[in-house]
């Protein structure tokens, strides 16, 4: 089983200073040997946040996180069938009542369809996912 990352734990570990090679080794220490991934969500996630820097400085060291990221973690992109589950999971969802962030389902469907988890500091709004693995960063 593999893990998919969420923004908010790569947000936390980055604002640390923490590298690519340190947060990957976290995981694989808190995971054992499991391929880490992303979602394009996440990556589209992350950029917003370096265009909302306060300083060109920070800008640009967390653009330069997000290059990393995207050249050392591989990048899931939201296909056609993940589209469908994400449909399909918040309809049925909504129709219980439940609501879910768009960004959060979005992450969630990708590794239920790729058979991961998701790893996260945001572990609330991902158990709302019905039969999605959440770890906790």
């Amino acid at each position: 089983m593999g893990v998919i990352l969420d923004s908010s734990g790569l947000i936390a570990t980055e604002r640390k200073g923490q590298t690519v090679r340190q947060i990957l080794e976290q995981v694989r220490a808190a995971a054992g040997e499991t391929e880490a991934g992303l979602s394009v969500v996440t990556v589209a996630e992350l950029t917003h946040g370096a265009y909302r820097a306060k300083t060109e400085a920070v800008r640009q060291r967390r653009l330069m996180f997000v290059d990393e990221l995207c050249r050392d973690v591989p990048v899931h992109p939201v296909t056609l069938e993940i589209a469908r589950l994400a449909g399909r999971i918040e309809g049925q969802q909504e129709a219980q009542g439940v609501q879910l962030a768009f960004e959060d389902l979005l992450i969630g469907a990708t590794a239920l369809h790729l058979g991961y988890a998701v790893a996260t500091l945001n572990v609330r709004h991902f158990r709302l996912i019905p039969g999605l693995s959440v770890a906790q960063l």
